[in-house]
């Protein structure tokens, strides 16, 4: 069964791929085990995110995104992370109803995945969602986000081009990007550029993005980052590389061609980047140290919900018998930590 699955996933299956993103987020052994063996089959994809603020017009430029890279002749994936539901833990707004258009299109695959209360704008496992995607053949992996802020960057550590997408006139654009992205952006999209405001907008993010090569410089002067998780945690870009400030009203069709140029643009200067061991090896770092921490998490929730120890932990603190932190370290030797 397993290698039946495999296979039709490397031949582009869509109903073996739907059932192993399935497994994948319900969180199945047996989805792991199947990774294992796609893993050796993906770096093909090109990986685009898109995040930003709700309401932005995120889902309309990818709708166009979409049917850009199917005019070329490439199979398109679109991951979108949905807000969960309180009452059944998936995703509200299902498929994307406005991309309906492409449902009978065997070159696009379009599924929304749940949040289920994880911060970084991403689910748990959309990265192993992506692998799956890559192994699959599919060329263009589209990955849009269900917001932005100081916790939701994830998507910047996922994606070989990250686009955020403000609009104007919103009220919270410039404090989104105080809250640290704007050093996710390899691309800035000022959307329903033809509402008041999408001018100084603009001008606004240039001037961050200046100030930003500043305190970048200022950084630089004073050395690399010394910490390895410090440095894992860091964003791993393209040398050079200056973020375009681009205005668009997706919903006409306006400013999407050059939207499209940055987007080939960057691209080049990524696959550049990936001739220097030193850029792989860091965007590598990055990848293990994901499956890392979500290997440790999830063993971790295991342990505690197995026999009920999570309830023995909260009982001896509630007795006064132990701190949590003498706890956390039991809990973690039990797991099998140092």
């Amino acid at each position: 069964m397993s290698t039946e699955i495999v296979q039709k996933v490397l031949a582009g299956d869509v109903r073996a791929t739907a059932r192993l993103l399935r497994w994948i987020d319900d969180g199945r052994g047996e989805a792991r085990r199947l990774l294992k063996v796609l893993y050796p089959r993906t770096g093909r994809a090109r990986i685009i995110g898109i995040t930003g603020n709700p309401g932005a017009g995120k889902s309309t430029l990818t709708d166009h995104l979409i049917r850009y890279f199917r005019s070329r002749d490439l199979r398109v994936a679109v991951v979108a992370i949905d807000p969960t539901s309180p009452f059944s833990g998936g995703a509200i707004l299902g498929d994307r109803i406005r991309m309906q258009e492409h449902a009978t299109d065997d070159g696009v695959f379009i599924r929304s995945f749940a949040t289920r209360g994880h911060l970084g704008g991403l689910t748990s496992t959309t990265s192993d969602v992506v692998h799956a995607l890559d192994a699959g053949g599919w060329q263009v992996i589209l990955v849009e986000t269900v917001g932005v802020g100081q916790d939701e960057v994830d998507v910047q550590r996922l994606a070989q081009t990250t686009v955020v997408v403000m609009a104007p006139g919103m009220g919270d654009e410039i404090q989104a990007i105080k809250a640290g992205v704007l050093e996710i952006a390899d691309i800035f999209v000022v959307n329903k550029a033809d509402r008041e405001g999408a001018d100084r907008t603009v001008r606004e993010l240039q001037m961050m993005l200046d100030l930003e090569k500043v305190t970048q410089a200022e950084l630089a002067h004073h050395g690399p980052v010394q910490s390895l998780l410090a440095a894992a945690e860091q964003r791993v870009s393209p040398a050079g590389w200056v973020p375009p400030v681009l205005k668009t009203t997706a919903v006409r069709g306006e400013g999407l061609d050059e939207l499209c140029r940055a987007l080939d643009d960057h691209h080049q200067v990524f696959l550049d980047a990936c001739r220097d061991p030193q850029f792989v090896q860091a965007r590598l770092r990055q990848q293990f140290l994901d499956v890392f921490r979500r290997t440790l998490v999830a063993r971790g929730w295991s342990y505690l919900v197995h026999e009920d120890h999570l309830k023995q932990i909260v009982d001896r603190l509630q007795r006064g018998e132990a701190d949590p932190y003498t706890l956390a370290e039991e809990a973690v030797k039990a797991v099998g930590g140092p």
